[in-house]
């Protein structure tokens, strides 16, 4: 239930009170207040309590089982709370069942369906919430709930893919690493010990590994903290201004992920724009939505460049091509769909091609870094085990030497 923060004061005292009601609306709360004898001088609901998930998370695939279940329900004729109170029984999400019966509680209060998803900023964004406004106001509520349970599904699906296609080379990274540090720290000093018996030089590749593991023993603990601190800092630093800005320039210019980078955000752009104008949003609204959904704050600045342009009066196909983020093929079908007005089936066709591309180079890349990290696997671990097994081999010319 919603919380309301309150500034009241005593009839009898004139004392002033501040504290938290909570009540299934503002006028609840200031009407149980009263009944208190208390006058309300201020009230507003808790910014905390919006989106409030009680400790956990909505997962994406939730939220595509909610969508398209709401729009089988509205479709066929239940109403809103009804089909609510059915969805909150039936998830197994608690979070999810928690923000449910918050919504069925504002929707019986009166307040509309966008309304009551807008104070669960967490779980629904705004172009979730836009797109339910907008078939509220059209009337076509299961249809724009249908569309959007679609478009969930479509970026639960790329998204998917992505973390599947990184999944391997990150877990054989990291294995090769613990590996690696594990041979320095615990195999080769014991190959150490049994090499200073000897009273040679040892070969130079041998000799790096064992001074390399010394230094490693004695400031392991330095390392690893100035690791750990380096890890966060740069974290920390991509969550200013500053850093999201030097990051996304530059990895849509990477080589290989850099071109998957920037048709994962090209495809999230036009996809939502196809969703949003097909909702009969208007076009400075969908391109101010879509801004803040593409994940690039360099794509994100040209859209509202763009977007300014178009309030001017300029054309969509010439406002997005002043700016080279936006290929040539993207901008030829925006200009093909203005003509025939059908810019949002044009949109909808580059972001089923970008998907493609995206699964075809995804496929690939992933064919292409198993050999390669089993390549380094190999020789990471091999190049050790040799480095250390070198003086073995040259065992007679060290005792000559000797």
């Amino acid at each position: 239930m919603p919380a309301f923060s309150y500034i009241a004061r005593e009839s009898s005292s004139g004392r002033e009170i501040r504290n938290v009601i909570e009540a299934a609306t503002e006028q609840a709360a200031i009407a149980s207040l009263l009944n208190r004898n208390l006058l309300v001088l201020n009230i507003e609901e808790k910014v905390g309590a919006k989106g409030r998930t009680g400790g956990g998370t909505v997962q994406l695939q939730d939220l595509v089982v909610f969508t398209r279940q709401l729009a089988t329900m509205v479709d066929a004729g239940l109403s809103m709370v009804q089909s609510l109170q059915a969805l909150a029984d039936q998830t197994t999400n608690k979070v999810m069942k928690h923000v449910i019966k918050d919504i069925c509680v504002r929707v019986e209060s009166g307040d509309s369906f966008s309304e009551a998803l807008s104070k669960h900023p967490k779980v629904f964004d705004r172009l979730y919430v836009s797109m339910v406004g907008a078939g509220e106001r059209g009337g076509l509520l299961a249809e724009i709930l249908g569309r959007t349970a679609t478009y969930l599904e479509n970026t639960a699906r790329l998204r998917k893919k992505v973390k599947s296609a990184m999944m391997y080379p990150t877990s054989v990274t990291v294995i090769a690493l613990g590996i690696t540090v594990f041979l320095l720290l615990k195999v080769v000093p014991v190959f150490g010990e049994i090499y200073s018996g000897f009273g040679a030089k040892l070969p130079a590749p041998t000799q790096f590994l064992i001074d390399l593991s010394n230094i490693l023993q004695r400031f392991f603990l330095l390392f690893a903290g100035g690791l750990a601190a380096a890890i966060w800092g740069w974290f920390y630093f991509l969550k200013t201004p500053a850093g999201r800005w030097f990051w996304d320039a530059r990895r849509i210019a990477l080589p290989i992920f850099g071109s998957i980078a920037h048709k994962i955000c090209l495809a999230r752009f036009t996809r939502t724009f196809a969703s949003l104008i097909r909702s009969g949003i208007p076009i400075l609204e969908v391109l101010q939505i879509v801004s803040r959904t593409v994940g690039n704050v360099v794509m994100e600045k040209a859209i509202q460049t763009a977007a300014g342009d178009i309030e001017q009066g300029e054309s969509i196909t010439t406002a997005l091509q002043k700016h080279p983020i936006f290929p040539s093929m993207v901008v030829r079908m925006i200009s093909a769909g203005e003509q025939t007005g059908q810019i949002d089936k044009m949109m909808e066709k580059v972001a089923d091609f970008l998907d493609e591309e995206i699964e075809t180079t995804l496929s690939g890349l992933t064919s292409l870094i198993e050999p390669l990290l089993i390549v380094f696997l190999g020789v990471t671990v091999g190049g050790i085990a040799i480095c250390m097994f070198l003086p073995i081999f040259k065992m007679s010319e060290l005792l000559q030497k000797k």
